[in-house]
């Protein structure tokens, strides 16, 4: 298969991993990972259930994911999947 690369300011080939989806079932909606973004990939969800409220992050704008992986390292509980995309 051959994936979209770019390359670095140094020179070295360097293939984005995109964000593919978000294990909503790890995460605990600290925020991380939403600051960590610069592109406004993600979104605060709330499930407002009767008895109790879930919180958790949502892929929100996918199309504007680079690929830079700043949200997977900011996530404590790894909640983050990636994957390159061919060309």
């Amino acid at each position: 298969m051959t994936y979209i690369t770019g390359i670095t300011k140094g020179g070295s080939k360097w293939t984005p991993e995109f964000v593919m989806a978000v294990d909503n079932s790890k995460c605990i909606a600290c925020g991380r990972c939403y600051k960590a973004c610069s592109f406004s990939c993600l979104s605060l969800h709330e499930d407002d259930d009767d008895d109790s409220a879930k919180r958790y992050m949502v892929l929100e704008n996918d199309d504007a994911c680079v690929g830079c992986k700043a949200c997977a390292v900011a996530c404590p509980k790894k909640c983050f999947t990636h994957a390159p995309l061919e060309a």
